[in-house]
């Protein structure tokens, strides 16, 4: 799978903006965490661009029903695992980096979304790990983000949780437009 057909298969199931910006995020969080580990960016960010891509359409048999389309379509083993092991509720083992670091950046991209778009300047490059800990505090904001899997996320990765913060912060950053932010 390359991008193109992520993108292809991203589009045809979600419709809504907001879902395919989170998608963005992922990707490019996955992509620069794939870079960091000398793995295959190109890999790591189609994963993170489909990882949610049934859930508009099947909220309730995701990511079960997006692991059947894919498997149908050809699409390895190895990632629908990844994918399937982002939801906790699946029971699935992360037992990859791959998967291990889907799982850690998922939520947590769309935490940091949020951050910034609470900010005066929108401005994803100027969100601190402090405000992200301070907001994660917060259990009225963004209430349906899973602190647990924020916190969680890290420790299966085995990075410090004030680095992985700020390595998905600036991870962000490039890709800022494409996710309805500032740079």
């Amino acid at each position: 799978m390359n991008r193109e057909q992520a993108l292809e298969l991203l589009h045809e199931f979600t419709k809504t903006e907001s879902l395919r910006r989170h998608a963005y995020a992922v990707e490019a969080a996955m992509r620069a965490y794939a870079g960091k580990y000398g793995e295959d960016e190109e890999l790591w960010g189609c994963v993170g661009l489909i990882h949610d891509f049934d859930y508009e359409m099947y909220p309730d048999q995701h990511p079960t029903k997006g692991s059947e389309i894919l498997a149908e379509r050809g699409i390895a083993e190895d990632i629908r695992t990844a994918i399937m092991g982002h939801a906790e509720y699946t029971g699935i083992p992360r037992e990859t980096l791959m998967a291990k670091t889907l799982y850690a950046v998922d939520e947590l991209c769309g935490f940091i979304t949020a951050v910034t778009l609470v900010r005066p300047t929108k401005s994803v490059g100027e969100v601190k790990v402090k405000s992200v800990k301070k907001k994660l505090k917060d259990k009225r904001f963004a209430a349906k983000v899973s602190r647990e899997e924020i916190r969680r996320g890290p420790e299966e990765l085995g990075v410090e949780f004030d680095e992985h913060v700020a390595f998905v912060v600036q991870a962000l950053v490039p890709v800022a437009k494409n996710i309805g932010l500032n740079p």
